[in-house]
């Protein structure tokens, strides 16, 4: 008899697009709360006040940023939080590119001029007169520096190569799937200052992390070009707001694109803010929902875990021995002894281990030639380190 195929209830905090939730299989029920749900599927929505249920194993984020989820607490609670890199960077890259000609050249405010002219009978012929208040810049031959080269960078670092800009990127942590799709005319700077001293155009596309909140400030502001143009469809976080407010007041900054609105980026003088509208289309959604899904369900059902922010990645595909079984725990020298030994002793034999470390966490996967014993999960739950056990497969 097949015990894997529980059901399972799965608790959506956002709309989540349906092309994405109708992939979960028979068995799974999306629920209205959060009660006794395995997952849990968030787009904005902040959980961090939420107390999540007893049940609770997942939380997969349609969309990359997980700033609105409690990282630190889900890990201690043995919850694996997963995001959708790449899955709507195609659609933040193409509101990047449009931001790239916002700053260029003031197409708001000539929109802005024709409509508030729509009674004017004259309207062609004054346009004639008024259209140079609006004039700006090509992009062509301008440089644009390119700050974090992950799925959404290496995307508008290629596109301005298209569109015939010089592009400088910086990013220390370049993995190697970025860098294979990489345009080779891209170059490669050594820091943020270089690339403040040099482009005309500067885009940021990094993850808030306490490290990066703040990391263009007063003093990298002080080291770009006069005149220099800068987009933000990151966070803005990853900004000085008030730095940026008093640039762009003394024209140091000639433009500021930003993609969040608040009450600091709202009143700035020559900004163009717009209400978080990068991943905004249909096609980003329906993308972000799909991949959240698959992974939330491959890892209630299978134990895989992809593009988790808080545990390390592993493929273990779908079980062929007997059983299954989980752990989450810390990252701390006899564990792996622990855990083996528990089924040692059972005279238990391990078919197949993974195992891996993310910092100061890691994850085991163990499938068993045996059925498990009763007492698995309070057992190995009750070693120093252990974080949660999860039953995840028997065969029989």
């Amino acid at each position: 008899m097949m015990k894997d195929r529980k059901d399972r209830k799965i608790y959506c905090m956002n709309n989540i697009a349906k092309i994405g939730t109708s992939r979960f299989r028979k068995g799974y029920t999306v629920v209205d709360t959060p009660d006794e749900a395995a997952g849990i599927l968030v787009r904005s929505a902040d959980m961090k006040e939420m107390t999540f249920p007893k049940e609770l194993r997942a939380i997969a984020r349609a969309g990359a940023g997980v700033n609105n989820i409690p990282i630190d607490r889900c890990t201690e609670q043995g919850i694996v939080v997963f995001n959708t890199p790449g899955a709507n960077a195609n659609s933040v890259k193409e509101i990047v590119i449009a931001g790239l000609l916002l700053a260029s050249r003031d197409i708001i405010g000539g929109a802005k001029w024709t409509k508030a002219n729509a009674a004017d009978d004259a309207i062609g012929k004054d346009a004639e007169q008024v259209k140079k208040q609006f004039a700006g810049n090509e992009v062509m031959g301008k440089t644009l520096g390119v700050i974090g080269l992950g799925a959404v960078g290496v995307l508008v670092a290629n596109a301005a190569v298209s569109l015939g800009m010089k592009v400088y990127g910086y990013d220390p942590y370049l993995s190697i799937q970025s860098a294979w799709h990489l345009s080779p005319a891209v170059h490669q700077s050594g820091s943020v200052e270089e690339i403040c001293a040099t482009c005309d155009y500067i885009s940021i596309h990094v993850p808030a992390t306490d490290k990066t909140k703040g990391m263009i400030g007063a003093e990298q502001i002080e080291k770009m070009r006069d005149g220099v143009r800068f987009l933000n469809f990151a966070r803005d976080a990853l900004v000085d707001e008030n730095a940026m407010a008093a640039a762009l007041e003394r024209g140091k900054v000639r433009c500021y694109i930003s993609d969040f609105a608040n009450p600091v980026s709202v009143r700035m003088k020559n900004a163009v803010v717009l209400p978080h509208l990068g991943a905004s289309t249909l096609e980003a959604e329906d993308n972000c929902a799909i991949m959240a899904v698959d992974e939330l369900q491959d890892y209630l059902d299978n134990g895989n875990i992809s593009h988790s922010v808080n545990f390390p990645e592993i493929h273990a595909g779908v079980c062929e021995t007997e059983a299954r079984v989980a752990v989450l725990h810390r990252n701390v020298p006899n564990m792996l002894t622990q855990i083996t030994s528990f089924f040692g002793n059972h005279g238990l034999n391990i078919e197949n281990l993974a195992n891996k470390a993310r910092g100061e966490y890691a994850y085991t996967l163990l499938d068993l030639a045996h059925p498990m014993p009763g007492d698995t999960v309070a057992s190995l739950e009750k070693i120093n380190g252990v974080l949660r056990v999860r039953r995840i497969f028997e065969r029989s």
